[in-house]
């Protein structure tokens, strides 16, 4: 079973991520949270291109998968949950949870390290808030981010299908959070119990940047309410906040040529 989810792992992911993507893309046309003013084609032209060489590349850099790590690992018997006793289910549970507070960590660390920011801040810069923000990151970052979860997998001793369960996970909720759907307040306020909403995370990308340093979550709230940097509502109101980072306001930045270079100009 474990060797055929390992050689499935890239199919598995990309069918969930192919159906979520539609499903939460239909939602946004049906059901609009936000009015958008900046040309989508573009911008979903853009998204979706460096969402495609982010894939490449890590293909290309990285031959194995996450999950072949966290099999070696399992048989290896390293990794910190490999050395405590417990039941098979509970390792899964602690594990995803460990991943998920490191994931929360590394998105605190690249907002507060300037180099790091730069890479990050790509992200950020999209003028609109939808779907396809959800991909939206620079090639540099996803291959750091890649490293980190290989280095994290590996100490923690996760077991494959703890891995595979968080990358479903963490998939589906970053296209969920990041897209332009209106849901029910009622819902909403349950739901931001236990999942990271659109509404709690397009206060993350607001303009003004105490609200940008806040909200860090991707898949799971409770780092954000035990660590304190959970913020409810923008001080503008979802309906009338800006998205987005000062210094990059100009649509010709939507553009794949401007993504790519972005960290590299001397702008804050």
């Amino acid at each position: 079973m474990i060797e055929s989810l390992i050689s499935q792992d890239a199919l598995i992911r990309f069918s969930i991520f192919l159906v979520l993507f539609i499903i939460f893309a239909t939602w946004e046309v049906v059901a609009p949270r936000r009015m958008q003013i900046y040309p989508k084609a573009i911008r979903w032209a853009n998204n979706l291109s460096i969402s495609t060489i982010n894939a490449l590349i890590t293909w290309l850099l990285v031959p194995v998968t996450v999950l072949f790590i966290a099999a070696s690992v399992e048989s290896s018997g390293y990794g910190l949950l490999n050395m405590i006793e417990m039941p098979y289910w509970i390792s899964i549970i602690v594990a995803v949870l460990l991943l998920d507070l490191a994931i929360y960590t590394q998105h605190v660390i690249f907002h507060k390290v300037e180099f790091l920011w730069r890479l990050h801040r790509m992200h950020h810069a999209d003028l609109e808030f939808d779907v396809t923000t959800a991909v939206r990151f620079h090639p540099i970052e996803i291959t750091l981010s890649l490293g980190i979860k290989l280095c994290m997998v590996t100490l923690i001793g996760a077991p494959v299908i703890a891995v595979l369960i968080f990358e479903v996970l963490l998939n589906a909720t970053s296209l969920f959070n990041h897209s332009n759907i209106r849901i029910p307040k009622p819902i909403e306020k349950i739901l931001r119990l236990f999942v990271v909403t659109p509404e709690m995370h397009r206060v993350h990308h607001s303009i003004i940047r105490e609200e940008t340093d806040s909200n860090f979550g991707f898949n799971l709230p409770w780092w954000d309410y035990i660590f304190k940097t959970y913020r409810a509502q923008p001080k503008m109101g979802h309906l009338n906040m800006t998205i987005g980072i000062e210094s990059f306001r100009d649509k010709r930045e939507l553009w794949l040529d401007r993504l790519l270079l972005q960290p590299f100009r001397n702008t804050n």
